[in-house]
């Protein structure tokens, strides 16, 4: 007797199991379902960094990128001596160790103590460029050997800049403190509206060649990377050094008296690539803040 063959059907597909990505936020967890979907895609290539964003497109918690605190010290070397950076962050610092006639250009003013071995010479420039922008016309010069403390001249940071001839940074009159003997600084003249306000004044130093620059900001600092072609609003007077280009823009909405009272009717807009060094103070306007708090008793 013969039997006809029975065909089995196959067994379906076996399907990969959506991953279930929990969150302690009941009201985000349908956003962070619907992106386990896409994990796949991203785990066939681990050099893609995977960033999990909520509803509204912010990154979650444990992808945040943003500013970061930092208490500790800044230690490295340079051509003939060493440095420290300390007592971060607005009570900041500068120790520097030099090496037999090894020079350092310094900021007048700025110095707490050195060695009785260190020779110091101070060096005058006139230039008509310092007498409008009301810069220093002297800057002090340090020859080792001997230990060497500095400080900004307000509750600060300091920011150590390394050089490497490769780029030209620009900073603001009040934020250098000091620089080793292959670091050029000059006045640079900006335009009008950018000196009235942009915080900076009409002129600006430019800084070039190689070696290492030591800034310093009243309140910490924010360092900020820009690609090319992304821009970034800094309200006038937090910036500390830049070696991009930006032009100022209005970001307040509605009339002048809107302006004026929201305090921020004008700010710098940076344009990437570049790199951009802000400051969390005013020193405006924490200078008008104690007037305003003086007078009230």
């Amino acid at each position: 007797l013969s039997f006809p063959r029975l065909h089995r059907k196959a067994p379906p597909p076996k399907t990969s199991q959506v991953p279930q990505i929990s969150t302690q936020n009941p009201g985000h967890g349908q956003g962070y379902t619907q992106q386990a979907y896409n994990q796949q895609a991203f785990q066939q290539n681990a050099s893609v960094p995977r960033i999990e964003r909520i509803p509204g497109g912010a990154p979650a918690q444990q992808d945040f990128r943003g500013a970061t605190a930092t208490s500790e010290d800044n230690v490295g070397t340079f051509n003939g001596g060493s440095y420290r950076v300390s007592h971060r962050d607005v009570n900041s610092i500068l120790t520097v160790q030099l090496a037999m006639g090894a020079p350092l250009i310094v900021k007048p003013g700025v110095m707490i103590s050195m060695s009785t071995t260190i020779t110091l010479k101070g060096e005058f420039h006139f230039s008509w460029k310092k007498v409008i922008s009301s810069g220093k016309m002297s800057m002090s010069h340090y020859t080792g050997p001997g230990e060497l403390i500095l400080a900004p001249s307000s509750l600060g940071d300091l920011m150590v800049l390394p050089m490497r001839g490769d780029k030209e940074w620009l900073c603001g009159r009040d934020a250098f403190l000091a620089h080793t003997s292959g670091v050029k600084h000059d006045y640079v003249s900006q335009s009008l509206s950018k000196a009235v306000f942009s915080g900076e004044g009409l002129f600006v130093y430019k800084l070039t060649g190689t070696g290492i620059m030591w800034l310093q900001s009243f309140g910490a600092i924010i360092k900020k990377d820009l690609v090319d072609g992304e821009s970034y609003y800094v309200d006038n007077g937090h910036l500390v050094a830049w070696n991009c280009k930006y032009t100022l823009e209005r970001v307040a909405s509605g009339g002048i008296i809107s302006n004026f009272a929201g305090g921020e009717g004008l700010a710098c807009r940076c344009e990437g690539p570049g790199t951009v060094y802000l400051q969390t103070r005013n020193l405006n306007a924490f200078a008008m803040h104690m007037k305003v708090s003086t007078a009230s008793g």
